[in-house]
């Protein structure tokens, strides 16, 4: 029998779908649509929001921003101060905005990172990425960014750092001892005196212990510094549903990095990427699916969108002829999980399988795709999916299909929680 496996849902704070029936228009950014669909999140008890982020608008695809902004890909909002909004709105489910380790200088994100816990009351997590675009390194005053390996043995030392300044301050140093009128014991307050090979930082941290006293940590890399970044810190991955093989095989490799580096690999919950598309026959699905990845401008979006990720202008191919062997400074594990849809297959076909995540369609009714997901976890170990939009632009109507579609038919086959049984998003994702 299939163990209960975790929900996560991967949301992008870009413009909702502004050119359809299901959004919100695009009339305004206050945050109210996504607080909206975070409550329908939370009702359907997903562990947390993961909120991707980019720092720049992209001129990869065709050397030009035209289609970066004529889509909608990268214009988008900083996802901190939403998660604090979420956070506040929301009372059990986890919220993990994205923050790049290339550009937050480690102080000002430790700091920043403790002081949503507390507001979040230890459902905050941060999303460690060392980003992927020359553009947004230009907009820091870089010309462009570190080589790949590089920019992750910078975050290495990044994570030592910010990690020792949650550390800086012991679990009890707060005392509010009002015999002795005192707050906090200076003795349990610790300079880190850090000086590494890229960061230097005295420390201690000006922010008491937050409630889970170091945040959640989520991650991304497959490349196998990637890996090993997450091994040693990560309490989550996002992870590529490459199929049943790789999958298990990705979970497997950072499993035994995990142990490797004394840590138990129960500890860290990999969730795949994917966009089920559900409706009430599975002829109606499988017409949504063509419906949706077969025109003219879902194909240029998604060409955009693979060239921002990546680096790579796919303008340049021909979309009727198989593409070759392609290499990037960017998002490595994003191009590979592209590429591993077939090879010998013409970027055409590529493109409109269904979005980003097409290695795993699950495409059916709810009933269906709910067993087809607790088979897929039985088979490849766990631990759980990160459901997102296959177009990543957010529209109600997909929302309402996976939480009150989808989700109670995953629930009926105890696939997924049911209810919320902690308080805090780390002991959420090791409670099974």
């Amino acid at each position: 029998m299939t163990e209960k496996f975790h929900l996560g849902w991967f949301l992008n704070f870009v413009a909702d779908e502004w050119n359809g029936n299901w959004g919100d228009g695009g009339r305004d950014f206050t945050g109210d649509f996504y607080v909206d669909v975070a409550r329908d999140f939370e009702r359907a008890k997903f562990d947390y929001i993961l909120i991707e982020d980019k720092l720049m608008v992209s001129t990869a695809f065709g050397g030009t921003m035209e289609h970066d902004l004529k889509h909608g890909i990268n214009p988008k909002h900083d996802p901190v101060p939403l998660a604090v909004l979420i956070a506040s709105a929301t009372n059990h489910i986890g919220v993990i905005p994205t923050m790049s380790t290339s550009f937050y200088p480690p102080f000002l994100l430790a700091r920043l990172c403790s002081t949503i816990d507390h507001i979040a009351r230890g459902r905050f997590g941060w999303n460690v990425v060392t980003s992927g675009e020359d553009r947004s390194a230009q907009n820091f005053g870089m010309d462009k960014l570190y080589e790949h390996d590089e920019r992750y043995a910078m975050a290495s030392e990044y994570m030592e750092v910010v990690s020792r300044l949650w550390e800086s301050w012991e679990p009890d140093a707060i005392e509010r001892d009002y015999e002795t009128g005192t707050y906090a014991n200076f003795k349990k307050v610790n300079t880190i005196d850090f000086e590494g090979k890229y960061y230097k930082s005295r420390g201690p941290l000006n922010t008491a212990p937050c409630p889970q006293y170091r945040p959640t940590i989520a991650q991304a890399g497959a490349s196998p510094p990637g890996r090993e970044l997450a091994a040693q810190h990560a309490d989550t991955i996002v992870a590529p549903a490459n199929g049943v093989e790789a999958m298990k095989a990705y979970r497997d490799d950072i499993h035994d990095r995990m142990t490797a580096n004394g840590r138990d690999p129960s500890e860290c919950k990999v969730l795949y990427l994917v966009s089920p598309i559900v409706a009430d026959t599975h002829e109606e699905a499988l017409a949504k699916r063509d419906r949706w990845f077969n025109t003219p401008s879902y194909i240029e979006y998604m060409l955009a969108e693979i060239s921002s990720i990546t680096e790579i202008d796919f303008s340049q191919f021909d979309l009727d002829q198989p593409l070759g062997e392609l290499t990037t400074n960017g998002e490595r594990g994003s191009l590979e999980s592209f590429l591993s849809r077939g090879k010998g297959k013409t970027l055409r076909e590529i493109v409109t399988g269904s979005g980003l995540t097409a290695n795993i369609p699950l495409v059916g009714t709810p009933a269906e795709v709910a067993k087809e997901m607790g088979d897929l976890m039985e088979q490849v170990g766990g631990d759980g999916f990160l459901i997102t939009s296959p177009v990543m632009r957010l529209n109600r109507r997909y929302v309402t299909e996976i939480t009150d579609g989808l989700v109670p038919e995953l629930q009926k086959l105890g696939l997924t929680r049911s209810e919320y049984t902690t308080t805090m998003l780390r002991d959420t994702l090791r409670e099974f």
